[in-house]
């Protein structure tokens, strides 16, 4: 018969070995659910939106994840939540995710953790904030709806120092590496520091030249980015936007064109109809038609409005912002394309005429 004290050493055994045993299994569950939190999601890699709902269950959450099909299992994906994602709290609100997402992936974005995956965004000199909201959607960044709402709401873009009720034209065209299932505010605020950035640094440089324009125009640095923006839809070639840029401001000063102040843009005149809820009777898909050009309830209409339009048309780049500010000595009131992206000057409306006469 076993003594007391080695029936109580061979049952602590018993127990020490119960518990290494569940602890390992209790890992090796761990281990497998981290490995399949990499797998990749169901799908093909579509884009979709999806809402967390202010205080919402994770058992909700998950249920309509299944629902989304943007999980495969959601017994796996919930105990990956909860096991291995304890305490990590899903941003309520609307996300933008794609359906192939890894369940750890899917879990940083809903969360909107700062090791969630990046987008690598090319932002083109003279885009629209509308363009740039469908390639940032596209690209899993923001929801393109709420990015132009956002990019039009007049307090936000007032807490960022803009002089206006958009923030178009300081989207600033560059490179980025954004966070991926970013709030569409964290965005816009990325992209305006770095406009502003850049217009402090041109400000620093080209101290004299602002202040020109002031002087000579009427131009404050607000309407410098409003001039760029037209330049930057206007030009094709890099070396031509100092010469489109001095036309426009000849426009704006020459007492001998006509009819005054003009700057007979068409670019100007079709962003209005992009912008304008709902737009103008006359706009139309495509190029400008003459009526579109006629019409003076679009206000974005340089042909019926003298003067600068209400706001930016595009993302100026640097170049388009220097070619206002240092334009070259013309005195050209006119061009007209000539294919290849390039335009023919004139001083006169007979040059000019004759000028579209050769024009392709």
């Amino acid at each position: 018969m076993a003594a007391p004290s080695v029936k109580k050493t061979q049952g602590r055994m018993r127990i020490a070995a119960l518990g290494i045993g569940l602890t390992a299994t209790l890992a090796l569950g761990a281990l497998a659910l981290f490995v399949w939190s990499f797998f990749a999601g169901p799908g093909a890699g579509r884009i979709q939106h999806f809402e967390v709902h202010e205080n919402e269950s994770d058992a909700s959450v998950v249920a309509r994840l299944q629902a989304a099909q943007l999980i495969g299992s959601p017994r796996l994906f919930s105990a990956y939540l909860s096991v291995l994602n304890a305490g990590t709290q899903l941003a309520a609100g609307p996300h933008v995710v794609r359906d192939d997402l890894s369940a750890r992936e899917l879990i940083k974005r809903l969360a909107r953790s700062p090791g969630r995956g990046t987008a690598h965004v090319v932002i083109p000199e003279g885009f629209n904030h509308v363009q740039l909201s469908e390639r940032l959607q596209q690209l899993g960044v923001c929801d393109a709806e709420d990015f132009r709402r956002v990019v039009r709401d007049g307090a936000h873009t007032s807490s960022l120092g803009i002089p206006a009720g958009s923030a178009e034209g300081y989207l600033f065209p560059a490179t980025y590496e954004l966070l991926a299932d970013s709030t569409p505010a964290a965005v816009v605020t990325v992209l305006v520091q770095e406009a502003q950035r850049r217009l402090a640094k041109l400000q620093t440089e080209l101290g004299a030249q602002f202040a020109a324009r002031q002087a000579e125009h009427g131009l404050s640095a607000h309407d410098v980015v409003v001039l760029a923006s037209i330049v930057e839809k206007e030009a094709a070639k890099a070396d031509e936007k100092p010469l489109i840029a001095s036309v426009f401001l000849n426009r704006l000063l020459d007492p001998t064109f006509r009819p005054r102040r003009m700057l007979q843009s068409d670019p100007t005149a079709s962003y209005g109809c992009l912008v304008q809820t709902p737009p103008p009777e006359s706009c139309t898909p495509g190029r400008p038609t003459p009526a579109m050009l006629r019409d003076a309830t679009n206000p974005y209409n340089t042909y019926r409005h003298a003067g600068l339009p209400p706001g930016p048309i595009s993302s100026p780049g640097e170049g388009a912002l220097r070619a206002v500010l240092t334009p070259t000595k013309t005195d050209y009131l006119y061009f007209v394309t000539q294919g290849g992206g390039r335009h023919r000057f004139s001083r006169t409306f007979s040059e000019h005429r004759g000028a579209i006469e050769q024009s392709p």
